[in-house]
C-alpha cells in the first residue's frame, strides 16, 4: 500500500507501519517528573544479582538515598559469592536488615520460595541478574541461547508472574542498550534484554509498576564486563559510548524511575564526537541532527580514481592496514604486518565482521562475513579488494583472469597448482584460454597441477 511504499523510500534501517502511520526509531531526552515513586521502607526490596557489582551498588543506594531498611539479595551462590560477607557487614552497618540467599532465579519454584520467605513481604524488585555468552548469530546454539535467556528473560517472566498480586511500588529490570542500539556479537544478550523491554510495556499496560532500563557501559567492571579487553573497549568508544561512573549511573536510575515510562535508555553518549563524525546512526538523529555531522570523507573507490594504476594496490593496502589497526585499537596501520594471518593478529569472528563492515562502507562493496577466512592476511585481502575495485576492461579475457587472480589471493594450493601448470605444460598455457568456460579452466588447472 501507499504507507508501505513511503516507508521503503525513507531508507531507514527499522520502520514500523501501524494503522497507516509510519514510525521510525529515535532516541530523545527523557523528562523526569517532579517526584519519583517512593520505595516502601516498610517492605522488602529484592535484588537479583544482588551480590554482583551493580547489585551491590544499588543496595547501598537504596539504603542511603531512599531509606530502604529491608533487603533480600539473591544470587546463584548466595553468601558463598566473592565479597558477599563483606557486603553483608557493610550494609548491616548502614542500618539494613539483610538477607543473602542462594537462588537460581531461572528456577520458578526456587524463586517463589525465596520471595515467600521475605519478612516483611516483598514491596519492590530490582532484577539485575544476567550473564552473557557472546557470539555471532551463526555460531549460536540452543544451549548457548538458553544460558543467557534463563538468567535474564526467563527470570524476569517468573518475577512478573510471582509478584502480580503483591502491589509492588517498583519493578525495575536492568536491560541493556544492546537491545535498543544493537551490539556486535551479542545476539543472544540483545534478544534476552529485548524481552525485558517488552515485559515492562506489558506490565505498564496492565496498570502494574515496571521500568526497564537499557544500560550503557558502567565503569566498575562487573561479571559481565570484566572480560572486555582493549579491543572491546576501543570498539565501544568508536560507537561514542562512554562509561558511567557509579554516582552518575545511580542518578540515572533515580531519573529513570521518575520518567513514568516503561522503557528508558540510561547511557553516556559522546554527543560532541558524534557531531564531528561522518556518519551517525539514524536512531541518534534527534540528539545529533544530520546537518551537524561532518562531511562524509571520500570512499576508497573515489580515492583510487585519482591515483595512477601503479599506485592503486599500495593505497588499498594502506587502507586495509588502517582499518585493521582501528579494529584492534592501534594508533595507526604502520605497524601492521600484511603477511601475518588475521588469526596471528588476534582477530576473531567478531572483530572479523567489524573489519568487513568497515571495509564494505569504505569501498562501497558487499563483502562476505567470512572475508578474513577467505583472504587470511591483510596482503591477500588488499589484492582481493584491488580486483573488486578495478574499472571494467575491454579485454574479453580480463574477467577470467580476474577470477584466477582472486583464486590466487585466496588459495595458496591453487597458486602452487597454477605454477606447476605453467612450468610443465607451456603449450597449454599458451592456448586460447578465453575460449574455455570457467569450469573447464579450473578443471585444467586441477588436472595439470597434480
Amino acid at each position: 500500500d501507499r504507507a508501505g511504499a513511503q516507508a521503503f523510500a525513507l531508507g531507514e534501517p527499522q520502520i514500523a507501519v501501524r494503522a497507516g502511520a509510519i514510525h521510525v526509531a529515535r532516541l530523545v531526552r527523557a523528562r523526569p517528573l517532579a517526584t519519583a515513586p517512593a520505595w516502601d521502607p516498610a517492605r522488602t526490596v529484592v535484588i537479583t544479582g544482588g551480590t554482583g557489582t551493580l547489585g551491590a551498588l544499588v543496595a547501598r543506594h537504596l539504603i542511603t538515598a531512599h531509606g530502604v531498611r529491608h533487603l533480600c539479595l539473591l544470587g546463584r551462590h548466595g553468601r558463598a559469592s566473592a565479597g558477599a560477607e563483606a557486603l553483608a557487614d557493610e550494609l548491616s552497618d548502614l542500618g539494613a536488615a539483610l538477607t543473602i540467599a542462594a537462588c537460581d532465579v531461572s528456577d520458578r519454584a526456587a524463586l517463589a520460595a525465596a520471595l515467600d520467605a521475605c519478612d516483611p513481604p516483598v514491596g519492590g524488585i530490582v532484577h539485575a541478574a544476567g550473564v552473557t555468552d557472546d557470539g555471532l548469530v551463526g555460531a549460536l546454539t540452543a544451549e548457548r541461547l538458553d544460558r543467557v535467556w534463563a538468567g535474564k528473560a526467563a527470570a524476569a517472566v517468573h518475577l512478573d508472574a510471582l509478584t502480580r498480586e503483591r502491589q509492588l511500588s517498583a519493578f525495575v529490570m536492568f536491560s541493556s542498550a544492546a537491545a535498543t542500539l544493537g551490539s556486535p556479537g551479542q545476539a543472544s544478550y540483545a534478544a534476552a534484554n529485548a524481552c525485558l523491554d517488552a515485559l515492562a510495556a506489558r506490565r505498564r499496560a496492565a496498570g502494574l509498576a515496571a521500568t526497564s532500563i537499557a544500560w550503557g557501559l558502567w565503569q566498575p567492571a562487573s561479571a559481565i564486563t570484566r572480560k572486555l579487553d582493549r579491543v572491546d573497549h576501543a570498539r565501544i568508544a568508536r560507537a561514542h559510548v562512554l562509561p558511567l561512573a557509579p554516582a552518575h549511573g545511580l542518578a540515572l536510575l533515580d531519573a529513570a524511575l521518575a520518567t513514568d515510562r516503561a522503557q528508558v535508555v540510561a547511557a553516556r553518549f559522546d554527543l560532541l564526537a558524534m557531531r564531528g563524525a561522518s556518519h551517525v546512526a539514524t536512531v541518534f538523529r534527534r540528539l545529533v541532527p544530520a546537518s551537524t555531522t561532518a562531511a562524509r570523507p571520500r570512499g576508497l573507490a573515489q580515492r583510487l580514481a585519482a591515483l595512477p594504476a601503479a599506485d592503486r594496490l599500495a593505497a588499498i593496502r594502506d587502507a586495509v592496514h588502517d582499518h585493521v589497526a582501528a579494529v584492534l585499537g592501534h594508533a595507526s596501520g604502520a605497524a601492521i604486518d600484511g603477511e601475518r594471518t588475521f588469526k596471528e593478529l588476534a582477530f576473531d569472528s567478531l572483530t572479523g565482521v567489524e573489519l568487513r563492515n568497515r571495509l564494505a562502507a569504505d569501498a562501497g562493496l558487499r563483502l562476505p562475513a567470512t572475508l578474513i577466512y577467505d583472504y587470511p592476511t591483510p596482503a591477500a585481502l588488499a589484492r582481493y579488494l584491488d580486483l573488486q575495485l578495478r574499472p571494467p576492461e575491454a579485454d574479453p579475457g580480463a574477467a577470467l583472469l580476474a577470477q584466477i587472480e582472486q583464486a590466487l589471493a585466496r588459495d595458496a594450493a591453487f597458486a602452487a597448482r597454477l605454477r606447476a601448470l605453467v612450468a610443465s605444460a607451456p603449450r597449454a598455457a599458451e592456448a586460447d584460454l578465453t575460449a574455455k568456460s570457467d569450469d573447464e579452466l579450473f578443471e585444467l588447472v586441477n588436472h595439470l597441477g597434480k
